[in-house]
């Protein structure tokens, strides 16, 4: 039980709560920081406010676990209890305004914030970031430990921010990558709560004795936004970073935070690579300087969708006014931040975070994730807040109004494409997985209206630079400001080739070799790599599900006995568990569907596809399929080539899998007597080891003794596994010499046929050493009939 307040210091206050931290629920810790929050003084707070924000969302080390939020699930006992506290207008947030109005500070090391940042501050250069200047401490011990000096605010939302990157050793079972986490929770929380699609930034609850909360200390005039594209001068006209005056609007007040959060998120959650950075990686030697997870896409795809959300909330007449317009009426800071909060703050980062990512994740069914981020980004049209329209998707128009967003975002469209297309001809399509992956983007660019736009921005982008002759390097321009002397359609379309030129720049740099999505040369890689591809993975799904539609069909009671295939449960070599039957003709419907939407897209004649994939299929039906990959023959076998690699990606062709090693000692059937095999193989190397020089003669004859003694003691497929054994010769030669087999004896199928006959035998009145001799008899016999006429019948 805590005492009463005035009787607390500070120190005793902080051990006490610490002591609770190991004795008292989370329930029990809230209800007493509640009170805490609510009676003392901000003096006395300040002293436990990093203590407890780490007791929260973990050390930035991560060895301090803290709540565990991202492992927080809405089942479990605590859950409320978390989401109650950290709510935006909980005690916890309560706690930073008190602290927000005394204009305390706390330290934050240098060398947590993200690669870039770290570098620039550490070179001594401002970083392009508002967030982090005039905060930098210079500790008497050196540059080694720099610190970063915080608001109260600032502090909170960087760890709470960092939690989601910080290195967690997960329970054996558990991961962090659920959408119903409390973390994932308080974000899309936070986002609703400081950047509203209606209404305003609720006031902060505490205010100080000068009647408002004091911002973040002025900014520098002379400092730009350099870091969000080339438009240098702020579009904001109340920025939020100047102190506002008494009788300003509230929102100018309040806007600040939310500002801070959007910066906070991007900085840490995107801000991992930059340009120059993402040039250096291209060479194979450089470490990948981070690597996001699956967890972390998730919640920056929740930060597109909001911000799209938010941005989309502007009212109409703000959209279309001119930015650099002067009127007596301004839009609120909230309006004027919703309209440039995407090009400004995010565009530039998540450009390289998703270009990173496409390159570097690895090439499975987790890419999912990022792929939907890429998709959510370059469908802003989804997140309107208007009813969705009645016609289906395909036939879903993107209207007009939505090309500038296209043009000024040209490579999120065509880079990244391109980069996905690499991608994709190196991944397994026949997985129903991948397949639905290849089918969602070529769904969303075949949108009616969205070719068009992204190839008028190319040409856009091409147009000759004579054009930007008349104009001074500035995003924004009025008449009065140097564009009156060109007509109004020349000055829009001067507008629309410096929007997008500046965009291609400040993503790639001024030296940037721009690759065109329509150009003839990817158009003749989609026409003639990409979809012979995607039809051959299409052709081979369709295979494998009617192969494996088949032999569901014939399986029998006998099967149990090993008369069946030994690779029922296989659907093919390599497959996932549920990678068969209804998946597979997933895969088929998907790619097929794929196919339909990049003819659409590249405008390629459906003759041309249709023929292509007739083809494939009357090649496959001609034994093609049945062909080895394309291999080269090395000196211990054969060697796959890069064409035979793509064969077996794209399922087009594989090897025939089976058993390479001695057939003796290979692993024991489900079909077979165990105890019997180990007993018989111990039988037959004795009888190998002892006579095994008689047995060498007797096959190396040339008459027709050898030949008999080949039929039983030599292994007739050798010679045909010699052409496709990887194996080297000298366990070829081994595995060929000629020795006794007493394997077979031990399948279950061959002793239930003995014990038929032998039982038959009974009923005829045979007795069991009678029996023998018949069995050994008929089977000499037959040795000898193959021996006679086993070449001829192989001849017919």
């Amino acid at each position: 039980c805590m005492a009463a307040p005035t009787l607390q210091q500070p120190s005793f206050l902080l051990a006490n709560l610490k002591a609770d931290s190991t004795t008292k629920t989370l329930l029990q810790r809230c209800q007493d920081l509640v009170k805490i929050i609510d009676e003392y003084p901000a003096k006395e707070l300040h002293s436990i406010f990093p203590w407890l924000v780490e007791s929260v969302f973990g050390s930035l080390d991560g060895i301090i676990a803290g709540w565990n939020l991202r492992l927080l699930h809405s089942r479990s006992h605590e859950y409320n209890t978390a989401m109650e506290f950290l709510n935006p207008s909980g005690p916890m947030m309560k706690l930073v305004y008190k602290l927000q109005a005394e204009e305390y500070k706390y330290e934050i090391p240098v060398n947590y914030l993200p690669g870039p940042v770290k570098a620039c501050i550490q070179e001594g250069v401002l970083p392009d970031c508002p967030l982090f200047h005039n905060k930098l401490q210079f500790p008497l011990s050196g540059l080694l430990t720099l610190n970063l000096a915080l608001n109260p605010f600032e502090f909170f939302m960087f760890n709470f921010a960092y939690c989601l990157i910080t290195p967690k050793s997960y329970p054996q079972g558990q991961h962090g990558s659920s959408t119903d986490s409390a973390y994932f929770v308080l974000v899309d929380t936070y986002l609703k709560y400081f950047l509203p699609s209606e209404g305003s930034v609720p006031p902060s609850p505490f205010s100080d004795s000068r009647g408002s909360v004091t911002a973040p200390s002025p900014r520098s005039s002379t400092v730009s936004f350099a870091g969000y594209g080339v438009h240098s001068p702020s579009l904001l006209k109340h920025h939020i970073f100047h102190q506002p005056s008494v009788n300003a609007d509230p929102a100018a007040q309040e806007i600040w935070r939310s500002e801070t959060l959007l910066q906070m998120f991007v900085e840490i959650w995107l801000h991992h690579y930059s340009l120059e950075m993402y040039q250096k990686l291209q060479s194979p030697q450089v470490k990948e300087p981070f690597s996001p997870t699956e967890e972390h896409v998730l919640v920056v795809r929740l930060l597109v969708k909001h911000l799209h959300a938010f941005s989309n909330s502007l009212k109409p007449e703000q959209l279309s006014s001119s930015p650099s317009a002067h009127s007596h009426t301004h839009p609120s800071p909230l309006e004027e931040f919703k309209r440039v909060v995407v090009q400004r703050f995010v565009q530039q980062k998540l450009y390289l975070f998703l270009q990173h990512c496409f390159g570097h994740w690895p090439l499975d069914a987790s890419f999912r994730a990022v792929l939907e981020t890429w998709l959510s980004y370059i469908q802003p049209w989804r997140y309107t807040g208007e009813k969705p329209n009645p016609q289906p998707d395909q036939n879903r128009t993107v209207p007009d109004k939505w090309e500038s967003f296209v043009q000024e975002n040209l490579l999120m469209y065509t880079k990244l494409f391109q980069v996905f297309l690499n991608r994709t001809v190196r991944t397994d399509l026949v997985n129903a997985k991948n397949a639905l992956m290849v089918f969602r983007v070529a769904k969303v660019f075949a949108q009616p209206n969205l070719a068009e736009m992204i190839q008028k921005g190319e040409q856009l982008f091409l147009e000759p630079e004579h054009v930007l002759h008349h104009r001074q390097p500035r995003g924004y321009l009025t008449p009065s400001q140097g564009g009156s002397f060109l007509s109004s359609r020349q000055r829009v379309m001067t507008d629309m080739v410096f929007r997008v030129k500046s965009h291609v720049y400040a993503l790639e740099g001024q030296d940037c070799q721009y690759k065109q999505m329509f150009g003839t040369e990817l158009r003749g890689a989609v026409s003639q790599r990409l979809i012979q591809i995607i039809a051959q993975a299409r052709q081979t799904a369709k295979r494998i599900s009617d192969h494996s539609s088949e032999v569901a069909a014939n399986k029998s009671f006998m099967s149990w006995f090993g008369m069946g295939s030994s690779e029922l449960n296989n659907t093919f070599p390599g497959a996932e568990p549920e990678e068969s039957g209804e998946c597979l003709k997933k895969t088929h419907e998907f790619l097929d569907r794929a196919l339909e939407n990049l003819c659409q897209i590249f405008k390629l004649n459906q003759g041309q596809l249709t023929q292509l994939i007739s083809n494939l299929g009357s090649s496959q039906d001609d034994g093609n399929c049945k062909q080895l990959p394309d291999c080269i023959q090395g000196e211990n076998g054969l060697i796959l080539t890069d064409l035979g690699r793509r064969q077996i990606l794209s399922g087009l062709r594989k090897f025939d899998i089976h058993y390479q090693g001695d057939p003796e000692l290979q692993p024991i059937r489900s079909y077979e007597n165990a105890l019997l095999v180990r007993l018989f193989y111990r039988i037959s190397s004795l009888v190998n080891e002892r006579f095994g020089g008689h047995m060498n003669a007797l096959c190396s004859r040339p008459d027709f003794l050898g030949r008999l003694g080949r039929h039983y003691l030599a292994d007739p497929d050798s010679t045909a596994k010699l052409k496709q054994s990887p194996l080297s010769r000298r366990t070829l030669e081994r595995n060929r010499q000629p020795r006794v087999s007493l394997r077979p004896l031990a399948s279950y199928r061959t002793i239930l046929l003995l014990l038929l006959f032998y039982v038959l035998g009974a009923l005829l009145s045979f007795g069991p050493v009678s029996s023998t001799l018949l069995i050994l008899t008929g089977g000499f016999l037959y040795g000898l009939l193959m021996t006679l006429f086993g070449d001829k019948l192989k001849t017919h």
